[in-house]
């Protein structure tokens, strides 16, 4: 359980701050900016769901509040690496049945959409181009977060990569699906400026 008295505690003064395992890290570490950016990418989708509270969007909105509590836990995975160091609590841990149920959602979604034959351009309703934000933070999320796991003794979880690779699809699937259904994509036209 979380319990937060007091916000600021002036332990990060020194441009230092704690992972879930104890062990102080300079903030600029790749490790906190990585789960950083997925707490990034979780504040683009809270700007989302303004968007996606009425009844048509409702849906979506359910699969997007469900995600920004599994970012908690992928941020919470990511904070407490798994080295192998006996701690004081079980760490939570990003499991493969939430990358299955976001799979599902993909699926779910993307069935509803037809096939597309051109790239899409962030825009159309703002729901839509809020979740092309929220898409493009989470995917420099993943790149930090597989960076990390290619660091000879920073851990990272097969699911954690697994989950954030999966969570760009989601958003670009549900991006085309509140355009209407993709009828509102806005569609990218090679070289019509030229």
């Amino acid at each position: 359980m979380v319990i937060l008295n007091k916000i600021y505690t002036r332990t990060g003064d020194k441009g230092t701050t704690a992972l879930g395992t104890g062990e102080r890290v300079k903030k600029h570490a790749i490790r906190i900016s990585a789960y950083g950016t997925v707490d990034e990418t979780n504040a683009c989708i809270g700007l989302v769901r303004q968007h996606t509270a009425s009844t048509e969007a409702r849906p979506v909105d359910e699969m997007l509040a469900r995600i920004q509590n599994d970012l908690f836990d992928l941020g919470a995975d990511l904070c407490a690496p798994d080295n192998g160091e006996k701690l004081e609590y079980t760490p939570l841990r990003v499991t493969q049945a939430q990358v299955d149920r976001l799979e599902s959602e993909i699926d779910q979604l993307n069935s509803e959409l037809h096939p597309l034959r051109s790239f899409v351009l962030p825009g159309g309703s703002a729901a839509a181009a809020a979740l092309h934000l929220a898409r493009t933070v989470s995917r420099r999320a993943e790149r930090l977060i597989v960076e990390l796991s290619d660091i000879e003794n920073e851990p990272v979880g097969d699911a954690v990569i697994k989950y954030i690779n999966r969570l760009s699809d989601f958003l670009f699937v549900a991006g085309r699906y509140l355009n209407d259904k993709g009828e509102k994509d806005v569609l990218w036209v090679p070289g019509q400026n030229q």
